[in-house]
């Protein structure tokens, strides 16, 4: 069983920068978001934005990889082997043969992706609770679409 899904891996960085580009627009949480940053719409020109988008897909591909350990639980048994399905005991083979899928929902890895997103949070920034509040709900709300997907699609 092969739980490296490398077009859900894709889907599921893009969500990252979807779900961001929602939550932080201005008619969203973009404008309160500014404000408790100390940010303003002049200071925010002259950013590269063709990098700050490459680097964050980048970042949220590895999130996303990272994820799929999280939220796969039969990754845990192949790791156990080396990594190697291939070079398995026949143990393996028969436990995926009856454990393979289980836990194997959109719903479980969504479940996984809001627990994972509850522990960001920004207290040493020492920003105010809507900051905190702002960026803790987009990273819960991203890695719960997150592991949805890396979970759920097989």
């Amino acid at each position: 069983m092969d739980f490296f899904n490398p077009i859900a891996l894709l889907l599921a960085a893009v969500s990252a920068l979807v779900v961001g580009f929602v939550w932080y627009n201005p008619k969203v949480f973009g404008t309160i978001w500014m404000n408790e940053a100390g940010l303003t719409e002049e200071s925010m020109k002259g950013a590269n934005m063709a990098k700050i988008f490459v680097l964050a897909f980048i970042f949220a591909f590895l999130l996303a990889m990272t994820m799929m350990q999280i939220s796969i639980h039969q990754t845990g048994a192949l790791s156990l082997i080396g990594g190697d399905a291939s070079k398995a005991l026949p143990s393996y083979t028969a436990f995926m043969a009856d454990y393979g899928n289980h836990f194997r929902t959109y719903k479980h890895g969504a479940l996984h992706g809001v627990l994972a997103g509850v522990f960001v949070n920004a207290l040493f920034e020492r920003k105010s609770a809507k900051y905190i509040l702002i960026n803790a709900g987009y990273w819960i709300v991203t890695l719960g679409v997150m592991g949805a997907i890396i979970c759920g699609w097989k």
